[in-house]
């Protein structure tokens, strides 16, 4: 697997201007780039796909749904290099109208963790009053916590930091990590 995939922080930054789609820089913690991602425009299933680096010359992974707009979508994330499908991630429709929750999933489709935003009060201010409250997000498996995602507080700019500093045992595959990452910055996109 690629080096820049054992980095125990990451920030995903939404790029401001886009003629279209979403496009994504993700740094590590010393503040280099080390993936590019873009969202296609105009899909009716959405398809993002991480790279190497902003001149898209080499795709690591595709993330996409397995249906046209589905408020309980799984998108299944793919290497691009072997072909290999890596998991899936489902979204927790109802459920998530309260405060989102999505499942993680093996290559086999079996559930091996969770992805719970914080607490439901403040998931419901979000919702309801002001979306000025940054989102938090737990990352599950087993049970136990293995990393944190946090939203930083910009009402422009999407930004999400990503810790896997918790997975001591390196129970989450960080290419999944990663893509739920790039997904949820994607989707709360969408949302506003």
């Amino acid at each position: 697997m690629d080096d820049r995939f054992n980095y125990k922080k990451y920030l995903i930054r939404k790029k401001i201007v886009t003629l279209a789609g979403a496009k994504f820089h993700v740094y590590n913690a010393e503040g280099q780039i080390v993936f590019f991602s873009k969202m296609k425009a105009f899909k009716l299933k959405e398809d993002i796909r991480l790279y190497a680096g902003e001149d898209m010359q080499e795709e690591l992974l595709t993330i996409h749904a397995r249906s046209i707009i589905d408020f309980s979508a799984t998108y299944d994330v793919l290497d691009t290099k072997t072909g290999v499908l890596i998991g899936s991630l489902k979204r927790k429709g109802m459920k998530s109208l309260m405060k989102d929750e999505w499942i993680i999933q093996d290559e086999g489709g079996s559930e091996i963790g969770l992805i719970k935003e914080d607490r439901l009060l403040l998931a419901l201010v979000r919702r309801m009053v002001t979306n000025l409250i940054p989102q938090k997000y737990h990352i599950e498996m087993n049970g136990i916590n293995v990393s944190s995602f946090e939203q930083n507080f910009n009402p422009f700019v999407v930004k999400l930091n990503l810790d896997f500093s918790a997975d001591m045992n390196n129970m989450l595959d960080k290419r999944l990590g990663l893509a739920a990452g790039i997904l949820l910055c994607a989707i709360d996109g969408k949302q506003k």
